[in-house]
């Protein structure tokens, strides 16, 4: 009897959702104030890095609390017999949970794909080098966003905006860097921005040190793109040699029984 109600709390609940009689969406909305203070600080940009730009970061967050406070009043009706404090906060941790796991995996999603990062980043280096030769370098990040890999534009577009506003500070570069925590990426910025500082007589100079460093950052790259072909080719011979070993240890098995059998 207990499994019919819930059943009928359900479909009941569905109907006045579907009708417009409750709207969990609605109170999502009425309330977005409230909940875009416990929004992650940095959930804007994992969700760009993982979809791009043309996301709607908004309307994917409205999803993640209406989730979870669906959860929460399922929970809450499991319970509805035994309606205790234990219950109310077992059912609050499990909405908790449901609106934590979109961030994790998205979170998950950009810790995997740093290692992309970090061998894509020196080839736009290159690329932003050569503009650099020609422009100034507020210039020169503005005209690289359109050839930059897709999964740096979000940043280059905000360390643009912050320039353009009149920050002059290294602070805009220094938030680019952590935004993409790879190898020497911190070291790279801070070069770009005393080349953005440095005048025309030193110039040069800091173009030579530029570029000495994104050399040995695509050296790093090619090292790291050849030891994983190498560890990929390594691991198919190991499979390949423990298959063939398998093989031929159940061929002998079966050869060894048909001669036991025969005699």
């Amino acid at each position: 009897m207990f499994v019919e109600v819930i059943i009928l709390g359900i479909i009941l609940f569905l109907v006045l959702q579907y009708n417009g009689s409750i709207s969990v969406n609605k109170f999502v909305h009425d309330n977005q104030d409230f909940f875009m203070k416990i929004k992650e600080s940095d959930y804007d940009f994992y969700t760009k890095a993982r979809y791009g730009d043309s996301i709607d970061i908004q309307k994917l967050f409205n999803i993640r609390l209406r989730n979870a406070m669906i959860t929460i009043l399922a929970m809450i009706f499991v319970f509805i017999a035994d309606l205790t404090y234990v219950n109310i906060l077992f059912a609050i941790i499990a909405g908790y949970v449901v609106y934590k796991i979109p961030y994790i995996q998205l979170k998950k999603y950009y810790k995997s794909h740093l290692h992309k990062i970090d061998l894509m980043l020196p080839y736009y280096l290159k690329n932003l080098e050569i503009l650099v030769q020609h422009y100034t370098v507020p210039v020169a990040l503005g005209k690289s966003v359109d050839e930059a890999p897709e999964i740096f534009k979000s940043g280059l577009l905000e360390l643009i905006e912050k320039i353009n506003a009149g920050d002059s500070t290294i602070e805009p570069y220094m938030a680019f860097a952590r935004d993409y925590p790879v190898r020497d990426s911190m070291r790279m910025m801070r070069l770009l921005y005393r080349l953005s500082l440095g005048s025309q007589e030193r110039k040069q100079e800091q173009l030579i040190t530029f570029s000495r460093n994104i050399s040995n950052l695509q050296q790093k790259a090619r090292e790291s793109r050849y030891k994983e072909r190498l560890e990929k080719m390594e691991n198919k011979t190991m499979v390949m040699l423990v298959s063939t070993g398998v093989g031929v240890m159940v061929l002998l098995i079966i050869s060894i029984l048909m001669l036991f059998t025969s005699s």
